[in-house]
């Protein structure tokens, strides 16, 4: 388990509370000059494929946790593919390992379908509960399923949780990942810092507002209730969007198979993907060659991950 300050925050020398603050942080921003084609905005869409593991992760292994995961893989998923390939847009695909193993179909159908996919963890673990040697085990052992399963190694993560723990950056860096997609310190691309010293890796940032779960997840027996109408979210990613697209940044957006698969849910995906092509001059685009892209036009280079 992670070592806990003995102090108190408040007690905590300066030296101290600024080691916290700038042991993982943003560095110079990378979003590029131009974007392919001519394009005024870039979207990357993206799917946490969790299905049945943060259920599993939490020890949680009811017949209807497990139910409500299969929903995703069983319905979910082929809706969700079916639905990219009409919109033509390519997605990025964050697949637990354990998922990887128990439908390597389904994660190869990512990549047949010219998806792409990338890390997330080994069962949804919590990776600021584990020990350094304990996550680094379970990241290269996910890295190593992905590869086997799909026939191409992973170039990046999202962390479970979006969270790090003290040793995640370092491990990302160890295994040459090119981009993590789990931090929000901006809108745009930007390079992590780790101690001040710029590390090459990508940060692709996500955001909670751009995310179905906060709006649509349910627990049954505790007060997580889905309070906001499916519509109601769907004019909330429209605005961001939109936002981006006059600013000329990135629109990026997560979703899991297991939320957003619902009939009610998916329209909202099929009327943003409809309104987000009608604007014109958009480049979908995968989250690698999204930061592929802000790599190639980095003003110095960025040096190895």
């Amino acid at each position: 388990m992670p070592q806990q300050d003995a102090q108190q925050p408040w007690e905590w020398s300066e030296t101290t509370w600024r080691g916290h603050v700038e042991q993982v942080r943003a560095g110079r921003s990378l979003a590029p000059r131009s974007w392919p084609g001519g394009a005024r905005c870039a979207v990357a869409v993206s799917f946490d494929s969790d299905h049945e593991t943060p259920a599993l992760r939490d020890a949680d292994t009811s017949p209807a946790k497990m139910a409500q995961g299969e929903y995703g893989a069983r319905v979910a998923v082929p809706r969700i593919l079916r639905l990219l390939e009409h919109h033509r847009v390519p997605a990025s695909f964050f697949v637990p390992a354990v998922c990887a193993l128990l439908r390597p179909e389904e994660a190869r159908s990512y990549v047949a379908a010219g998806h792409e996919v990338a890390l997330h963890g080994w069962i949804h673990e919590r990776n600021t509960a584990l020990s350094e040697d304990e996550e680094r085990t379970l990241q290269h052992r996910a890295a190593e399923v992905l590869e086997s399963v799909t026939g191409t190694a992973p170039v990046g993560i999202r962390t479970p949780s979006w969270d790090f723990s003290a040793h995640t950056l370092a491990i990302t860096r160890e295994m040459g990942l090119r981009y993590d997609s789990s931090l929000m310190a901006d809108d745009e691309p930007y390079e992590l810092l780790e101690r001040g010293e710029p590390t090459g890796v990508v940060e692709l940032p996500v955001e909670w507002i751009r995310d179905d779960a906060p709006y649509f997840m349910m627990e049954r027996f505790a007060s997580l209730r889905p309070y906001t109408p499916p519509r109601s979210v769907l004019g909330i990613w429209q605005d961001e969007f939109d936002a981006a697209y006059e600013q000329g940044g990135v629109f990026q957006l997560t979703l899991h198979p297991h939320i957003i698969g619902h009939r009610s849910r998916l329209l909202v995906l099929d009327e943003l993907l409809t309104h987000i092509a009608e604007r014109g001059k958009v480049w979908f685009t995968t989250h690698r060659e999204l930061a592929d892209h802000c790599r190639s036009q980095a003003v110095p280079a960025l040096g190895t991950p």
